[in-house]
Order: structure tokens, then C-alpha cells, then sequence
């Protein structure tokens, strides 16, 4: 015995021409304009990107192998096997080790062992700096010791560069 009456709906028989094309189905998770550039660099396929992002704020210590992009707010140290990038409007308190070191955003710690730095010109770095190589952008600020170029070998103090961007501050 059936409690519901059955509804039989009239089926539309498919045609033998061409199917049609499927609905898309927007993405919940998608917007129509990213909040953050990705870097324009080629990288590893296997190498994740980990994204801190703009409206968080984190203490503690980042540790280990990939790419991280920072957006927000850090205060710790960050040890990474891979490149790291501070965008413009997040802030790291702590020192930093990184392969490739891209600072949009502000920096306030040294910058330790890194094969190459950028800093962009929305970038801010209040600490000491020891890379392979360092590119500076006009417009960019920075306080501290740097020392570029030497590679592994120990750089003599008559060899480093004191920079006082800001003497007002």
C-alpha cells in the first residue's frame, strides 16, 4: 500500500543532434577580484603555497618545506624551505630564513641567509640583512645592516653598508 500517489512527468526524449551545453555552476568560494596577486615567479609544481590571510593575526613559529605568502599578521620567527612573500599591508615581527624573501608589506627583524631579497616599493624593513643578492625598489624603506653578494663566507664589518632611511622616525 503507497501513502503518495506516484507523479509520472513527462519525459523529453534526448535528441540525436548535438548535446546541450551544461549550466555553470558559479564557484561559492570564488570572487571577481582576488585579493592578492600570485607572485609572478615559476615554481615548482610540487611546492605548495601556504596563504596567511589579510584579517588574521598569528603568534608563534612557521617551520618547514614550501612557499608561504603572508597577508596578514606574524609575530615569531619564520623558517622556511622555499620563498616567502610579505604582501603590502601585513606585518612580520621576527627574524626570517628563506630561499627568496619578497617584502611588499613591513618586516621588523633580519632577514638571515636568503639567496635573493626584493624589497618592493611598498616594502618596509626595520632589521639587518644577509642575502646573496638584493633588489630595491624606489619608494621602499629600510633600517638596519646589509650585507649582499658574499655568498657563505663571512662578511668583513668594514664591507657592510649602514642605511638610515628614515632619521625622522
Amino acid at each position: 500500500m503507497a501513502l503518495f500517489k506516484e507523479q509520472t512527468v513527462p519525459r523529453k526524449e534526448p535528441s540525436l543532434g548535438s548535446p546541450e551545453p551544461l549550466p555553470r555552476k558559479e564557484d561559492s568560494f570564488s570572487s571577481p577580484t582576488p585579493s592578492y596577486e600570485p607572485a609572478p615567479r615559476v615554481r615548482s609544481k610540487d611546492t605548495k603555497e601556504s596563504v596567511i590571510a589579510a584579517g588574521l593575526t598569528i603568534d608563534g613559529k612557521i617551520e618547514g618545506a614550501g612557499h608561504v605568502r603572508m597577508a596578514g599578521r606574524f609575530k615569531g620567527d619564520v623558517n622556511v624551505d622555499g620563498d616567502l612573500t610579505i604582501d603590502a599591508g601585513a606585518k612580520i615581527t621576527g627574524s626570517v630564513r628563506a630561499d627568496t624573501v619578497t617584502v611588499g608589506g613591513e618586516l621588523e627583524g633580519n632577514i638571515e641567509g636568503a639567496s635573493r631579497v626584493e624589497l618592493l616599493a611598498t616594502g618596509v624593513l626595520n632589521g639587518d640583512l644577509k642575502a646573496g643578492s638584493l633588489t630595491v625598489a624606489s619608494g621602499s624603506r629600510m633600517r638596519g645592516n646589509v650585507s649582499f653578494g658574499w655568498g657563505d663566507e663571512a662578511v668583513a664589518p668594514t664591507k657592510r653598508l649602514r642605511m638610515e632611511s628614515d632619521s625622522a622616525s
